[in-house]
């Protein structure tokens, strides 16, 4: 039986509860979602399960904006089991604002669909973002063929790079690299269309990378570039400090790698925890990506903290585009402004529809977003564009090339449009598990 409590807080009946996670990576889980026009203060609120004695307080300083998705991770405070009740009270832990009760775990996600006003029924996991009501997000397309060739082959030297090679990246001639242990590499072509360590300026071995403090190993899973290239600084994305591996630290992190010193300090750090919903320490950012500003206006992207269309003079001094994070957790994507200042502003949350994001890459000639599973999802590949609404959704479903084992693949990079020959360009992947002893794949898809 599933049953939703009908509000009882006329001045909050906007906010609702709008998802449930009992099992998985992100268990014990409630989302909260407003429907309504205005921002409301949910400071002090609680969430209780079935006990009334079970009691998660919501953080001082948090609101809700027209629209806005919120997920809680209770887990610290009480477990939802298979038969159990979210319930949302006001601070004064009585007034019963809405509620939601199920009788077996959800499987992935307990969702309201159409979000903040349906029923409940069984979904994709989309916390964050908007629930995979089928048709509306992500999820809902058949898988076809992988659109290219057929065969991979290595494209890399036996056991170079060793295990949790992460994030790709390709800049012409270089490939940068970015591996979990908190290292990054720069790759040059080794003459027969794979990646072989620069030996100049201290890269033989990668570079270790630190914080701005010039401490700490950031588990580094995701690598881009601006519009200014690797001269204007290279940007990874790390989801904690390996010397603390049990704490969360959403991180977007840019790095001067002009020089030959064999350790990086990170120029500037934007620490994205605290906007986000709570995820396993290990679960957090895989992918980044930057997308320009022009293509996001003349796409007509819609700005998610206005409603209004994306204006990047809003955001003043920033990188002139928008980053795209993954969320393995949660399997979704987040974009943001990163403002040279160090301030930061999420313009957009979107499904990818599967049940994690190992990497995102931008693919400038198709003006489409590429977000990629891993094992996990058998190796599925998605892409999305701005839709009618000026919202990121998914349009291509794409299953691995054939010729392709099911490996772990925490990277991907697409070739540039001059690389196009025949009708094809080259792609290439990352396998974490350095599987066979390699861990860069190469194959393509059609120009």
């Amino acid at each position: 039986m599933l049953q939703a409590t009908p509000a009882h807080a006329a001045p909050a009946d906007d906010i609702r509860i709008n998802e449930v996670v009992t099992t998985g990576g992100v268990e014990d889980s409630v989302e909260l979602y407003n429907k309504g026009g205005a921002s409301v203060d949910i400071s002090g609120w609680i969430l209780k399960d079935d006990q009334s004695g079970s009691k998660y307080k919501i953080p001082s300083g948090t609101s809700l904006a027209p629209g806005a998705f919120r997920a809680f991770d209770v887990h610290g405070s009480f477990g939802l089991g298979s038969a159990d009740k979210a319930r949302l009270y006001l601070p004064d832990g009585s007034t019963l604002v809405d509620g939601f009760t199920w009788t077996t775990h959800s499987a992935p996600s307990w969702s309201r669909c159409p979000d903040g006003t349906g029923a409940f029924k069984s979904a994709a996991l989309t916390l964050g973002a908007p629930n995979d009501c089928g048709g509306t997000g992500g999820g809902s397309t058949t898988p076809v063929a992988w659109p290219g060739g057929t065969a991979v082959a290595t494209a890399d030297g036996s056991n170079v790079f060793g295990e949790d090679l992460s994030g790709l990246h390709q800049e012409g001639g270089v490939m940068w690299a970015a591996q979990n242990s908190g290292k990054l590499w720069r790759l040059v072509g080794d003459g027969s269309g794979g990646w072989k360590p620069d030996t100049a300026n201290g890269w033989s071995a990668g570079k270790t990378l630190r914080f701005p403090t010039g401490s700490g190993s950031p588990d580094s899973e995701g690598v881009t570039l601006t519009g200014t290239g690797s001269a204007g600084g290279v940007f990874v994305a790390s989801e904690r400090n390996g010397d603390a591996s049990g704490t969360s630290r959403l991180s977007v992190l840019r790095y001067d790698a002009t020089g030959t010193a064999g350790t990086l300090t990170a120029a500037k750090e934007w620490n994205l925890t605290s906007d986000l919903s709570s995820v396993g320490s290990n679960l957090g950012f895989e992918g980044i990506t930057w997308v320009p500003d022009a293509a996001l206006t003349g796409a007509g992207f819609k700005d998610a903290s206005t409603g209004a269309a994306y204006d990047p003079a809003r955001y003043g001094a920033h990188t002139g585009g928008v980053f795209f994070v993954g969320v393995e957790g949660t399997g979704t994507v987040h974009g943001y402004v990163l403002a040279d200042s160090g301030a930061f502003t999420r313009v957009a949350t979107v499904s990818s529809g599967m049940s994690g994001v190992m990497e995102v890459q931008w693919e400038p000639g198709a003006s489409r977003l590429w977000a990629v599973c891993d094992d996990t999802c058998g190796g599925q590949h998605r892409t999305l564009q701005v839709n009618a609404a000026g919202a990121f959704a998914v349009t291509a479903v794409y299953n691995r090339p054939a010729g392709m084992p099911d490996l772990n693949n925490e990277g991907f990079s697409v070739s540039g449009a001059e690389a196009c020959a025949g009708g094809s360009k080259p792609v290439y992947w990352s396998d974490d598990s350095n599987t066979g002893g390699h861990a860069l794949r190469r194959g393509t898809i059609t120009c």
